[in-house]
């Protein structure tokens, strides 16, 4: 379904950065398809959280929709602005449930410096430490996808240097060696510095600080593919990636932790109501990296609202009607 007339503006420019964000918490009208409704639902008040970035939204709008249909009465807060204001809210209590990357929770929640490579591995480790030190429950089985951290760079770039790999970064003289980057990528350990840490550059010398520009996510694609920055900080699911013909350098040095998203949700809400783990083990092994980029394209590049994104999914997959 395409974006109300007051979104068509936006999605003409959707390709230059410009971005979607959801006029408003509406939630359209859906009846259980395979989510069938579960009795102890029935008037709980739940609420959803995200963050700000397409895939987050969508995500968050999957779950607002599938809590409908389970029969919950259900507050979407999705849209908030960071990751640690989002985790917050749910350690805090002001929100029940969000999805979230397991490299993230494992990385910048729970403070550990070393990834592990096996994401099943990966899972285990963050759900339990997070059950253990926060009280806070991870539902299994995690989605297939992996939204992890890449940096691309367009056309004209990986012709002149020879772009391949992270390793070929060092390939680039320092005066052309740009980057394009979020706020939030810059200072995570899982982030920037961490990269060039691994790759054998150095913020401040090999890169020198006047060559490193922090943006809007949306703002990178329109900078990349006109050659601001050689360099910029995407996602491997975002559908603008292939839809601006950027090339995505292989991690060949596996930095990047692996970032499968799961329902994260506070444990004693959990203990009430057991019956959520089963609403959303239908849901996740169905969001592939495939999937998922789809999906994305469809709001950043046709400029569809993410919560009609979710739900015409949701609709096709038999979820829900």
């Amino acid at each position: 379904m395409r974006v109300r007339p007051l979104l068509a503006a936006c999605a003409v420019l959707a390709l230059a950065g410009c971005g979607l964000k959801p006029a408003s918490a509406f939630i359209p009208d859906v009846e259980p398809g395979s989510i069938r409704p579960l009795p102890d639902l029935k008037g709980v008040k739940l609420r959803v959280t995200s963050k700000e970035f397409t895939e987050q939204l969508i995500l968050g709008k999957i779950a607002v929709l599938a809590l409908k249909a389970a029969g919950a009465d259900v507050e979407d807060h999705t849209n908030v602005q960071g990751s640690a204001t989002a985790r917050r809210s749910i350690t805090r209590g002001s929100n029940d449930l969000m999805w979230e990357y397991t490299g993230t929770g494992w990385i910048t929640y729970l403070g550990q410096e070393n990834p592990i490579p096996d994401a099943g591995k990966q899972f285990d480790a963050v759900r339990d430490l997070d059950l253990r030190r926060n009280h806070i429950a991870w539902l299994g089985p995690p989605a297939q996808l992996n939204n992890t951290y890449s940096i691309a760079v367009n056309q004209q770039a990986r012709q002149r240097f020879g772009l391949r790999t992270l390793s070929d970064m060092a390939k680039v003289p320092v005066a052309q060696r740009t980057f394009c980057v979020e706020s939030e990528f810059f200072s995570r350990n899982d982030g920037m510095r961490g990269m060039f840490r691994a790759y054998g550059l150095n913020y401040g010398s090999t890169v020198p600080s006047r060559n490193v520009l922090q943006m809007n996510t949306g703002v990178i694609f329109n900078a990349v593919q006109h050659g601001r920055c050689t360099f910029g900080e995407v996602t491997a699911t975002d559908g603008r990636n292939k839809a601006l013909h950027l090339t995505v350098l292989d991690d060949d040095r596996h930095f990047f932790p692996i970032y499968n998203p799961a329902i994260t949700i506070r444990e004693p809400l959990l203990r009430a109501h057991p019956g959520l783990t089963q609403i959303f083990a239908q849901i996740s092994p169905k969001l592939t990296t495939a999937v998922m980029t789809d999906l994305n394209a469809r709001a950043d590049v046709d400029g569809d609202d993410p919560v009609f994104v979710a739900r015409d999914w949701m609709r096709d997959q038999g979820l829900i009607k």
